[in-house]
């Protein structure tokens, strides 16, 4: 096992397409394989480390769901609230018809409408009505930004509420903005700003000591460098904001449920765990059992799936998580119920409730996702076990 997974990663390197990863491969409490290969600096041939902290852009997306399901679990919120009930804002929305007009919505707009991306609330996107409408809301917090003015969590959720959506909640599912609306929802069920709320929710029982949506002064050294492929199969140093986000020195104002967060092979393996031991780490209970059990389970319906991407074919979608639903779909030997999620800079993290096994892949590469190494070392994971 170690020999293939680090021919595979030690390829990509050679062959320009990664800088470096870290992979950890974890069964039934035992490591299967751990590793750091490459750089986390290629110009300066800096090595990548095991305690290298990784963007994790949309891996952050998991850590939210966790945060509303730990609200739900307080009885603070209902999975069926209306969103308006906690952001007025969002009480009356409107949406793109497909004839380019603007009409009010019939259906409300809910908490499970975020965690199932069935929102209407995109990405900025130069194709749909929304994304076009959100692109320029991004400019406007990018020029504020320049400007040395800054947007909160809260004023954010209500700049976007006043967008109207892609299409009526439920409708369809769309890739957005929604884990970002539900670091707001946190915010004001919970009282507290959304990193206090996981510092002592997630963060602190999990033992999470490098994550957080900034990097303090002293760590700024293990920041790994941010790289992109521009088209020609190569990795390239990248620079561009991304997403509103102020870049990661010194407390954030715009805590990005979505997007935000920074964290370690380390720490994220501690978060895997809890979902692993259906919600307990080291004895102490994050989630219930049983709300553990409800990422196995797709919430999309095939209508919504009409949207959902053909990069997750075999996958359905719920709780800001893929779900297995059809392995070999996907070109895996992996199980039925297995869920997790990846982001744009390509970390990757699975969670097989079944076989009490997770996957954690971190690199720096935009646009990355899913790739296909990943999905070889996957199936050499599955294919070890008896």
């Amino acid at each position: 096992m170690k020999e293939r997974i680090e021919a595979i990663v030690h390829k990509a390197i050679e062959d320009g397409v990664i800088a470096g990863a870290n992979v950890l491969a974890v069964r039934k409490g035992e490591v299967l394989y751990r590793g750091s290969m490459g750089y986390a600096d290629v110009e300066e041939k800096k090595p990548l480390k095991e305690d290298s902290l990784f963007r994790l852009f949309s891996m952050s997306k998991p850590v939210t769901s966790v945060a509303t399901m730990i609200l739900m679990e307080q009885g603070k919120i209902d999975l069926l609230d209306k969103v308006g009930k906690y952001i007025p804002e969002f009480e009356h929305m409107q949406y793109f018809a497909e004839d380019g007009s603007v009409k009010d919505c019939t259906q409300d707009l809910t908490i499970l409408n975020l965690l199932n991306m069935t929102s209407g609330i995109p990405y900025p996107d130069d194709w749909s009505p929304a994304g076009k409408e959100m692109d320029k809301l991004f400019k406007e917090i990018g020029e504020k930004q320049d400007r040395g003015e800054y947007t909160d969590t809260l004023e954010f959720c209500r700049r976007v509420a006043q967008i109207p959506l892609n299409f009526e909640p439920g409708a369809l599912w769309q890739y957005g903005f929604s884990a970002d609306i539900l670091g707001g929802v946190i915010e004001v069920a919970s009282g507290m700003k959304y990193g206090d709320f996981l510092r002592k929710y997630v963060f602190e029982p999990l033992e999470m000591v490098d994550t957080d949506f900034y990097v303090p002064e002293e760590k700024l050294h293990r920041l790994t460098k941010m790289y992109v492929d521009m088209g020609d199969g190569k990795i390239t140093p990248f620079h561009e904001k991304h997403l509103g986000m102020e870049g990661y020195r010194g407390q954030q104002h715009f805590q990005s449920g979505g997007a935000g967060l920074v964290s370690t092979m380390e720490d994220y393996s501690h978060f895997a765990q809890m979902l692993v031991n259906g919600g307990v780490y080291k004895g102490k209970r994050i989630l219930g059992r049983k709300t553990v059990e409800m990422y196995r389970h797709n919430l999309l319906t095939p209508e919504q799936k009409k949207g959902y991407w053909d990069c997750n074919r075999g996958y359905g979608y719920g709780l800001l998580m893929r779900i297995m639903e059809q392995p070999a779909a996907f070109g895996s030997n992996g199980s039925v119920g297995e869920f997790g999620w990846d982001g744009w800079t390509g970390p990757y993290m699975t969670v097989d409730l079944s076989e009490d096994f997770y996957l954690i892949y971190l690199i720096q590469k935009g646009n990355a996702g899913t790739t296909t190494e990943v999905r070889k070392i996957r199936n050499i994971c599955y294919g070890s076990m008896e």
